[in-house]
């Protein structure tokens, strides 16, 4: 694929053919400049099997956002689409449509309010509204879920992995594993969740960052075929970069060979003025062999040295070496908390993967329509009562109990201003039977969720993934611990307003098929 079909594959074109299709049907109704709304949000959080996320951390706006702004119909789109043809060889595009794509196709006029990135979300809730004419509002479905569930996927791993690793530095080493091009949004979405660097280098620059990284097995392989050996290798590494030596240790013998020939040339270094950096280890038993490491390196003085570990790591894996550490270093003379401070963790497929959940369910539903000024709720309903859409123009809410602590978001009808009422009505989104009443002094505040989030040209600059950070850090402090759970973690409330759970069952029993009396049990 040459650079000319990359830009037509990656540009206002990376969208489903349906979303064509069903932009010219709402031309030729005239429906194609009405006002829509349509909610983004996923169904469920992700499961890895054994373990689960009771949260996620959003992401992937910033990206989606700057896609909208430079994206638009042009001739070459253009000329693609004319192209087509249906089952009756006619064209399937008419050209009075294709004239208005190639003078109207952008996103200029679709307004987004959500959640900003890096802010922890939960299920159902919508966590991007988009408003704008019908046509060009159907055709951004695919991009936004396409930039949207990766990136968020990507950073709630990230995060789970930041919280097993107890705030120690996790490092992303996984564009080797990743999916294609993906993997330059995916190191976005882990630096937004969790990750402190990343060893891609185009996107490290990108966004602001250095990429880190050590050297290569085969760079011992090669000194140790021409008869140099590690030693050898390790010393010409740190004569190039001797104040950024940091040796991976593993390639032959980790105890008998790697680690003894590190301090070798730690002391070389030492002694002409240097501070090595650290050790790598990237196979075998790493609880054990960071123990054994530690007191080598410690007996040789060179306790303040890093020790990365690496090697098919997730969440789950660094939370048992840490714990392993924890039981066994007094038994060797080591302070446990001492030496995990020393640690740093370098992550790859099982984060750029999201091993164990592939795939976040994020979906973008039609909640509304604007006829002749006024919006008209929307709803899909399904057979399955938790894939009915919460329907209308809403606002999100989120409730701190007395501790300070997230406890419920809620989603109202937009007029509704939670924070000004005495009393709050709630109710579960499925099942009926469920609701309950919170007093305001019950409540530490009432914070609104969905904020204006502009692009185009005269939108503010991008915000840093810093400040992303700052959000996530936010949040997560003010979440409870049950819900931040490794496994089996506390379900997190989402409930309606009385208004709008009452709009919600009004709407289904008006547009529910009757059940015929032949069916009648």
């Amino acid at each position: 694929m040459n650079r000319a079909q990359r830009q037509l594959s990656e540009g206002i074109l990376m969208t489903d053919q349906y979303q064509l299709t069903m932009a010219q049907l709402y031309f030729r109704q005239g429906l194609h400049t009405m006002p829509a709304q349509f909610d983004y949000f996923y169904r469920k959080n992700p499961s890895y099997g054994s373990h689960q996320a009771g949260y996620t951390i959003l992401a992937g706006t910033g990206s989606l956002l700057q896609w909208m702004t430079e994206e638009r119909f042009t001739a070459d789109e253009i000329a693609c689409l004319r192209r087509q043809t249906g089952r009756s060889g006619t064209p399937l595009f008419r050209e009075d449509f294709l004239d208005w794509l190639l003078q109207e196709g952008n996103f200029a006029q679709i307004r987004i309010d959500g959640l900003q990135e890096g802010r922890v979300a939960h299920p159902t809730v919508p966590l991007l509204t988009v408003r704008g004419p019908f046509a060009m509002a159907q055709i951004l479905e695919t991009p936004l879920l396409n930039h949207m569930n990766f990136q968020t996927l990507i950073a709630t791993k990230a995060s789970r992995m930041r919280q097993a690793a107890g705030g120690r530095p996790i490092l992303e080493f996984g564009l080797r594993r990743a999916q294609g091009y993906g993997g330059n949004p995916g190191v976005r979405g882990a630096l937004i969740g969790g990750a402190d660097a990343s060893s891609n280098v185009g996107i490290s620059h990108a966004l602001g960052f250095d990429p880190k990284g050590t050297h290569a097995h085969s760079m011992v392989q090669a000194f140790a075929a021409l008869g140099s050996g590690e030693l050898g290798a390790f010393r010409a590494y740190a004569e190039i970069y001797p104040d950024d030596c940091l040796l991976l240790v593993d390639t032959i013998n980790t105890l008998e060979s790697g680690i003894p020939n590190a301090i070798r040339v730690f002391e070389e270094l030492r002694a002409r003025g240097h501070r090595p950096v650290g050790i790598r280890l990237d196979s075998g038993d790493l609880a054990y062999l960071t123990l054994k490491a530690a007191q080598a390196l410690n007996g040789a003085g060179f306790a303040d040295t890093t020790i990365v570990l690496s090697n098919q790591l997730d969440e789950m894996v660094i939370w048992q070496i840490l714990s392993q550490i924890r039981a066994e270093a007094p038994k060797l003379g080591l302070e446990p908390e001492a030496l995990i401070r020393r640690l740093v963790f370098g992550v790859g497929t099982a984060l750029i993967t999201s091993q164990g959940a592939a795939a976040l369910d994020g979906v973008y539903k039609l909640t509304a329509v604007n006829d002749k000024g006024q919006w008209l709720p929307a709803i899909k309903i399904s057979e399955t009562p938790g894939k009915t859409i919460n329907p209308g123009a809403k606002q999100t809410w989120r409730l701190y109990d007395q501790r300070d602590r997230a406890v419920c978001d809620v989603l109202a009808m937009e007029d509704e201003e939670l924070d000004k009422m005495a009393e709050l009505q709630l109710h579960h989104p499925v099942d009926s039977h469920v609701q309950r009443t919170l007093r305001r002094e019950e409540l530490s505040r009432v914070e609104r969720l969905r904020v204006a989030l502009p692009h185009g040209p005269d939108a503010p600059p991008e915000e840093t993934i810093a400040e992303m950070r700052l959000r996530r850090d936010q949040d997560l402090e003010h979440l409870d611990d049950g819900v931040k759970r490794m496994v089996n973690p506390h379900l997190y409330h989402v409930s309606l307003t009385r208004r709008l759970w009452e709009l919600k069952q009004k709407l289904v029993r008006e547009r529910s098929f009757p059940r015929s009396k032949s069916n009648t049990p």
